[in-house]
């Protein structure tokens, strides 16, 4: 049996992968599940799956989950410490606890060894370098969940890099790709976290609304696939269907295909190298009639040039970016500032902070953290001219 440790159990990458671990009992065994502070829903996973152990980060959350877990095998323990001892001895980790509080857990299982499978978009684009580097000297083996690039990994020929022309990210374009400028002006909360294809968080469904999700994800592939990121592209397509594309320099073009459900790229590493069945019914390509492609306009989406600012600058400004864009859209959901805003925010702090490049991983945090408390006051200062 393969052991497997979740990190963010309770969220939506999380619960879709226990889904599929709950379908195959004889297959895997839960070493660790993780949490934030969501005690419920952690005590009731651990219970189902017979969990070695389970960590709530909250430490005050911990008597809580002792209690919900009394009588039963499984261990409860809490604090960012016991969350990394809980990520690291694992033969597989699922890295998706939102933010850089997944940095330390990740780099921990990444440490450890096994397959490490990436969620979670700060480990590659906080701390590429670092992360990548830590896998060479362990050996672990780093596969992506995000669909874009688990549909770039199944279709690049790692052992020819060179015969790849270029790679293609694909992106819904969110619910607001079809809004003038002057309608995104009053985008509301409601609105953003709406997605028209996926289901996901409210700060994930943001970030597809503004687009940061495809300069993040630009980002991420360029740590991961060696292909210059100048050949990496994005483009446009609505329907979802086609997650990603690889060209090759014979002109040919392997696409993925799958349905919009984050099950399917999570099978696909849960099971790597084999195959594993999902709840999924299989596309129905008559029935979806048409594949749409459009460019993504720059205009609207600021986001995308900011990105890839960021990726050609290289040293701490991935993490800036990434940093400045988890305050504004926490800003935007609290209703302090306004949708358009968010990019601003973000392009507010690049402008303001120029640190060093980080070598290690306190680096990268203390980098997020400044770049956190720069974009807080860009946001204040907005909130305050707003007002006034």
């Amino acid at each position: 049996m393969k052991s497997i440790t979740i990190l963010g159990a309770t969220g939506s990458v999380g619960t879709s992968t226990l889904d599929l671990v709950e379908r195959e009992p004889d297959r895997f065994r839960v070493r660790a599940l993780t949490a934030n502070r969501d005690v419920r829903r952690l005590a009731d996973a651990a219970i189902r799956t017979h969990a070695e152990i389970a960590v709530v980060a909250d430490e005050r959350c911990l008597p809580e989950l002792k209690a919900a877990l009394s009588g039963t095998p499984t261990q409860a323990a809490g604090g960012m410490a016991a969350i990394c001892d809980a990520a690291a001895g694992a033969d597989w980790t699922m890295g998706a606890i939102v933010g850089c509080a997944g940095l330390k857990p990740v780099m921990a299982a990444v440490k450890s060894g096994g397959i490490v499978v990436i969620a979670n978009k700060e480990p590659l684009v906080s701390a590429g370098d670092l992360v990548l580097a830590a896998a060479s000297e362990s050996g672990a083996t780093l596969l992506p969940a995000d669909s874009e690039h688990n549909a770039i990994y199944q279709c690049f020929d790692s052992t020819r890099p060179a015969r790849v022309r270029r790679i293609v990210i694909t992106a819904s374009g969110g619910p607001f790709r079809d809004w003038s400028i002057e309608q995104m002006r009053g985008v509301t909360p409601e609105q953003a976290i709406a997605h028209p294809n996926w289901s996901m968080g409210a700060k994930i469904s943001v970030d597809s609304a503004t687009m940061m999700n495809k300069g993040l994800e630009l980002i991420e592939a360029a740590r991961l696939f060696p292909v210059p990121h100048d050949r990496i592209e994005i483009v446009v397509h609505r329907q979802s269907v086609i997650h990603s594309l690889v060209d090759y320099v014979d002109g040919s073009m392997l696409a993925q295909l799958g349905p919009s459900d984050m099950r399917v790229p999570i099978a696909h590493t849960l099971a790597w190298p084999d195959r594993m069945a999902t709840p999924m019914e299989p596309l129905d390509l008559v029935a979806l009639g048409r594949l749409d492609f459009e460019a993504a306009d720059p205009a609207r989406f600021p986001a995308l040039q900011l990105a890839r600012d960021a990726l050609t600058t290289g040293g701490a400004r991935p993490a800036i970016l990434n940093a400045a864009n988890e305050i504004a859209v926490a800003a935007f959901l609290a209703r302090r500032i306004g949708f358009l805003e968010i990019a601003a925010i973000v392009a507010d702090t690049l402008s303001r902070y120029h640190p060093p490049a980080p070598d290690s991983l306190d680096d990268v945090l203390a980098v997020d953290a400044e770049a956190r408390t720069i974009a807080d006051e860009c946001v204040q200062a907005r909130v305050k001219d707003g007002v006034e």
